[in-house]
């Protein structure tokens, strides 16, 4: 029988001992294993990606062909750069494609969807946390049911709604649709809701009224975690495809540049749309370099990633 004291753990036989680090040993194994099959799913995918971003187009095809992928044997892989000279020297009924455009756009999407998204998941957090009001549980409810609905129905209904509305290629399409989220206005709220009902008791005495107790108090409480939706949300918005590019394929109505984003815009480059053929590594060679800031702006805020997503309560 094994007794424990804080950190100390003591045995009354040999046996019991020999039982309690077996099992502890096992756990180990399989935590770890399962840890490391996981991250092979989410690094090989991306290896190949690079590895194929930089093979010519011809050895890549006739590796498909003969079903001998690749992907360690360096010396025959014709690595070159060919792949991403070709995204920078587009032509598109024989006029140079700019590229810049792409990513001017994916920037104005991201940044102002991302704003949009923390003033709806700031307001209405802090409306099902501290505000009462006749059918609030029901409507939060409600509101968390939504996240059981496939995202296909919603992009579905919410096409209808752009086009209705004469919506579609403009920036507007793009940040309204991407500026909701159920889950980042539940995961505020049970931060908010952690905060001590004495500091809102405490403000009151002090003249603050509700807003400026959200901003001067809640707000700065609740920094890690907005951060994290910050980033999570820009993160999301540069990465999207399927929606950009179902309504946002053409030129804006009003500025007459076009609205595609460095998402779908690349990958359409590289397809012929009569034929369906494509250049699969000029394609992976696109996805890399979309993958890239997203790459670098992770390694500089990860910490605040997981102090925002690992917080669950408040100290003091």
């Amino acid at each position: 029988m094994a007794n424990s004291s804080r950190n100390e753990v003591y045995f009354t036989s040999e046996r019991d001992r020999k039982i309690y680090v077996t099992k502890k040993v096992l756990h180990y194994i399989l935590v770890y294993a399962f840890l490391t099959i996981l991250g092979l799913f989410m690094i090989i995918p991306f290896y190949y990606m690079i590895i194929n971003s930089f093979k010519d187009a011809k050895i890549y095809e006739n590796e498909l062909l003969n079903s001998n992928l690749n992907l360690f044997d360096f010396s025959s892989m014709g690595l070159s750069l060919n792949n991403f000279k070709a995204i920078f020297n587009l032509k598109m009924g024989g006029k140079p494609v700019n590229i810049g455009m792409f990513f001017l756009n994916t920037f104005i999407v991201s940044i102002l969807s991302t704003i949009f998204t923390l003033i709806t998941t700031v307001l209405a957090s802090f409306a099902f946390a501290r505000i009462n009001f006749k059918g609030k549980n029901i409507l939060f409810s409600i509101l968390l049911a939504t996240m059981m609905i496939p995202g296909e129905m919603m992009i579905i209904t919410n096409y209808q709604t752009t086009l209705t509305w004469n919506m579609a290629n403009t920036y507007s399409s793009l940040i309204f649709v991407q500026g909701v989220s159920v889950f980042y206005i539940f995961y505020l709220r049970q931060t908010f809701q952690q905060i001590p009902n004495e500091l809102y008791l405490a403000s009151k005495v002090d003249g603050y009224g509700t807003f400026s107790y959200l901003w001067k108090v809640m707000i700065p409480i609740a920094m890690p975690t907005i951060i994290s939706i910050a980033i999570l949300s820009l993160m999301g918005a540069w990465n999207s495809y399927v929606w950009p590019n179902l309504i946002a394929s053409g030129e804006n109505p009003i500025f007459g540049n076009s609205m595609k984003l460095v998402s779908n815009g690349l990958m359409d480059m590289f397809t012929n749309s009569l034929t369906g053929e494509s250049n699969d590594t000029a394609k992976m060679a696109a996805a890399l370099l979309v993958t890239i800031p997203l790459f670098i702006f992770f390694l500089i805020f990860r910490k605040k990633i997981m102090s925002g997503v690992s917080r669950s309560g408040i100290k003091g």
